[in-house]
């Protein structure tokens, strides 16, 4: 597995810096999507992960499905740093500044509170179910605003981040670099898994759950 992601990794590198043509108006800046979108898919993935583990913690009581939405969240959070720092490099390079209170950067610093007190929730608890409880509650209610901050919200406001779109009204992509953006999702989307998983591995061999 780490050696097709390896490899998969390779490819997908190869394909953008060597493949992948410039984009009308934002020339080879463009390659950054390659690596901003997957990023950006992944947290939400993280978090929607953190939050149906919670759901099973409620339900069934294995502490097994904490350390999972533990291990989801913590993932979530890296995850939507290298988002955040990914969009603000590209805000630089493209608006010249890192950092405009454009909408989306609005609303992902405002996920990352929320799911910063997440993780001091955690911290400042002794581990237990009484912990898991109220993790599983928040991470549940937290994917609740996931939709209204990453999707809704800033499709209500003018913004120069280039829409979400493809071949839309937002970022014009080609079949070559569509191709190459799937291969980025499903690598980085394996990256994450790996991660995931031994995350959870080492939440439960350090005992955090029990």
């Amino acid at each position: 597995m780490r050696a097709i992601l390896g490899l998969l990794t390779l490819l997908v590198l190869g394909l953008v810096f060597f493949v992948v043509p410039p984009a009308e108006g934002l020339g080879y800046y463009v390659r950054l999507a390659f690596f901003h979108i997957p990023v950006a898919w992944v947290a939400v993935l993280a978090f929607f992960i953190s939050a149906f583990e919670g759901g099973r913690f409620l339900q069934k009581g294995e502490m097994l499905a904490d350390a999972k939405s533990a291990a989801a969240a913590q993932m979530g959070f890296f995850f939507v740093i290298l988002a955040t720092v990914s969009g603000a490099v590209f805000s630089k390079l493209t608006w010249g500044a890192y950092w405009n209170w454009d909408p989306r950067q609005t609303t992902i610093f405002v996920l990352l509170l929320i799911y910063g007190a997440y993780l001091t929730l955690r911290g400042a608890m002794p581990a237990g179910r009484k912990r898991a409880k109220a993790a599983a509650v928040y991470a549940l209610f937290s994917f609740l605003t996931v939709p209204f901050l990453v999707f809704i919200i800033p499709r209500l406001y003018f913004s120069l981040h280039p829409s979400p779109v493809i071949n839309g009204s937002g970022l014009a992509m080609d079949t070559i670099m569509i191709a190459v953006l799937m291969a980025a999702l499903v690598d980085v989307t394996g990256i994450f898994y790996g991660l995931y998983r031994w995350q959870t591995k080492r939440l439960l061999a350090e005992g955090e759950n029990v």
